[in-house]
């Protein structure tokens, strides 16, 4: 086997990024993939006439080419190049207000006129938002300082720059919206995302969702002409362009070690020596079963012991392909919020009590994005929300495919009883994602997409300032939805630049004689 700087394991949206960084930075990169195809949950599927997204709802934080984000940025520093749509709304959300009132409404992009919505929406609001919004705005600058600072930020700059970031830092969304007195009809829209991230807003750090909202009002959100298999497909032919070597088939088993040094990763194909190892892999998998017990951090033992970490979202999707246009069936928006209640602890206590009780999903047409997504005259639509663990855990195999399906039939129930929207009797293909389907198509926990929860001491500023801590293993890091972004694509293509800079910095230290 030849020798490797750096091994990549995964080729999801952190693996991919993680791998044309090490490449860029001329390190001589492997890049191994256990399916046949790139891209993780960032691929495509096909169903009779219809190519179908399976988990890309909207990228935020690309924006368009005269008001960049950071993800259109490190796209084009690794000269990754395709077609994107804009969707033009940020959402509409059918439920009912905390209060019991029915609540139907749709709200811009760009942050002027979010805030000028809201003012309609919510009579005497604009003054509250408007500083929300200024608050956002730091919070996106001292992120970044603290990105740009790789673990090392300096405390006093924080405080000079960023005061009102390190006030919010310790508190929930919820708190910061009490405290700055946001009228809570006003916050009830705004907690429109929270699913986003799966925390609901009593328990979601504000900082982390600060980050997220500002992101899609400020620069929109933005899908790949041709689903997210077209955003993976074209960051592995860049990665090849580079130089980069590409393995698919190919499953890391165990991760090598001289002393308390990775020197390589074993795999059903050979083992493979290599300098250090960025794996997209969940943490519980790698501690738990791909390395020396006594190389496992004291800090990961603790909190496995006391069940510190909460995986996140555990994905169930149906996806529907219909012989009709969007304009034939009444749909007019991109993506539909529909829940009971706008009160998030609410519905995240339902969605943990199983389908019975379950009021939530996000209902979207790519169609709207992008006209040309289906065949002409049809268009694809799909429902996506969260699976109870206990209820999928302990459902038979023989009943498997009967609870998947009555759950999509009650999602096309509720959104004909919502919206008037009737899809029945124009479904050509249908299909149905869940739980399980992810937990095997992944190799993620339960079908944890989301990695662990970004809740309370656990939210994205607390696991960026906790790089070095954290990942004390030397040459290896775990990367992706459970790092220390979280989840979400533009999430994990952050991350996979990021913790590769870190791998890349430490690989100059050791050979330059530090330890």
């Amino acid at each position: 086997m030849p020798t490797y700087d750096v091994v990549v394991v995964g080729a999801g949206n952190a693996g991919l990024s993680a791998a044309l960084q090490c490449q860029l930075a001329g390190r001589k990169t492997l890049l191994i993939e256990k399916h046949n195809v790139p891209g993780g949950a960032a691929t495509s599927f096909v169903r009779g006439r219809f190519e179908i997204e399976p988990s890309l709802h909207e990228l935020c934080d690309f924006g368009p080419a005269d008001n960049p984000g950071d993800v259109r940025r490190i796209l084009d520093a690794y000269g990754v190049k395709l077609d994107w749509y804009e969707c033009r709304d940020c959402f509409r959300v059918v439920s009912r207000y905390s209060d019991g009132s029915p609540m139907d409404v749709t709200m811009p992009s760009g942050i002027q006129n979010f805030i000028d919505k809201m003012e309609e929406y919510v009579p005497g609001s604009r003054e509250k938002t408007t500083a929300l919004f200024d608050l956002f705005q730091e919070v996106l600058d001292g992120i970044a300082y603290i990105t740009a600072s790789k673990g090392h930020a300096d405390s006093k700059v924080l405080q000079a720059k960023y005061p009102n970031m390190l006030r919010t830092g310790a508190y929930s969304t919820k708190k910061v919206f009490d405290a700055l007195k946001l009228p809570q009809k006003a916050q009830d829209i705004l907690s429109t995302y929270w699913s986003y991230l799966g925390v609901d807003m009593e328990h979601l750090a504000f900082i982390h969702y600060a980050a997220m909202v500002h992101k899609y009002v400020q620069r929109s959100a933005y899908i790949p002409a041709h689903t997210s298999h077209e955003l993976s497909t074209a960051m592995v032919e860049r990665f090849r362009e580079l130089g980069g070597e590409i393995w698919f088939n190919c499953r890391a088993e165990e991760f090598l070690f001289e002393g308390d040094k990775l020197c390589g990763v074993r795999t059903n194909l050979g083992d493979i020596d290599c300098g250090y190892c960025l794996a997209n892999i969940n943490p519980d998998i790698i501690y738990g079963s791909m390395m020396p017990k006594e190389l496992i951090p004291e800090r990961e033992k603790k909190l496995s012991a006391a069940r510190g970490r909460i995986m996140g979202g555990r994905m169930y999707t149906a996806y529907f392909c219909l012989d009709a246009a969007p304009e034939e069936l009444g749909i007019t928006d991109y993506s539909i919020f529909l829940s009971g209640t706008a009160d998030s602890a609410k519905e995240y206590k339902n969605i943990l009590g199983g389908m019975e009780t379950n009021e939530y999903c996000i209902f979207l047409c790519y169609n709207i994005a992008n006209p040309g997504f289906s065949p002409e005259g049809t268009c694809v639509c799909s429902f996506t929300t969260f699976g109870a663990p206990e209820e999928w855990g302990r459902l038979q195999q023989e009943d498997y495919f009967k609870f998947k399906t009555e759950g999509a039939k009650k999602w096309l129930r509720i959104l004909k009883e919502k919206t008037g929207i009737d899809l029945c009797g124009h479904i050509e293909e249908m299909e149905v994602a869940s739980p399980w389907t992810f937990a095997r198509f992944l190799g993620v926990p339960e079908g944890s997409v989301y990695g662990y929860e970004t809740r309370d001491w656990d939210g994205m500023m607390a696991r960026m300032m906790m790089l070095g801590a954290d990942y004390p293993i030397k040459g290896l890091r775990p990367i992706g939805a459970a790092g220390p972004r979280g989840d979400g694509y533009s999430a994990t293509i952050i991350c996979g630049q990021l913790m590769a800079a870190n791998a890349l910095k430490d690989l100059k230290a050791w050979e330059g004689g530090e330890q």
